[in-house]
């Protein structure tokens, strides 16, 4: 059975399996100081513990925690994003036409079908690959239907 932290009843137990007072006390105690150290740090807490926050311009601010969940799960959707924009790159040059220069182009339209049935995020993928200047589309955002005509450009 969960109990949310709380010690398990077996904790208290000796090798006889008999149950200790004196172990369950420990026990009990232990959890009861780590969950009163963990509240300091809670921001839904009633606890009043000032909580430190970084200033903007701090080492640190806007960044999660050194080794937290958080900055895993960040670095995680930020290799899994990767992979997207070089899967993009990889299909605009295998479908694209190639100019003079030898760089493929290709129409919106005919990349949002094609794309289509590897990810349904192609527009956010392509203004992510603008961003690190792989590919080259004019406007500020691609809509479909309307800018099926829009000819995307591998930078590379």
């Amino acid at each position: 059975m969960e109990t949310n932290g709380a010690p398990e009843p077996s904790e208290g137990k000796s090798d006889t399996g008999e149950v200790s007072v004196k172990g369950l006390t420990q026990s009990w105690m232990k959890w009861s100081s780590d969950h009163q150290e963990y509240q300091k740090h809670n921001p839904f807490s009633n606890e009043k513990a000032p909580v430190v926050q970084l200033q903007l311009g701090q080492d640190g601010y806007g960044r999660p925690v050194e080794g937290s969940k958080t900055q895993q799960r960040g670095q995680d959707a930020h290799s899994h994003v990767s992979k997207e924009v070089q899967e993009l790159c990889k299909i605009i040059r295998e479908i694209g036409v190639r100019q003079e220069d030898g760089k493929p182009v290709v129409r919106f339209g005919v990349l949002f079908e094609y794309y289509v049935s590897v990810s349904n995020k192609v527009v956010g993928v392509l203004l992510r690959a603008r961003r690190q200047g792989l590919v080259h589309f004019e406007g500020e955002m691609l809509w479909q239907g309307r800018d099926d005509q829009v000819l995307i450009s591998l930078v590379q």
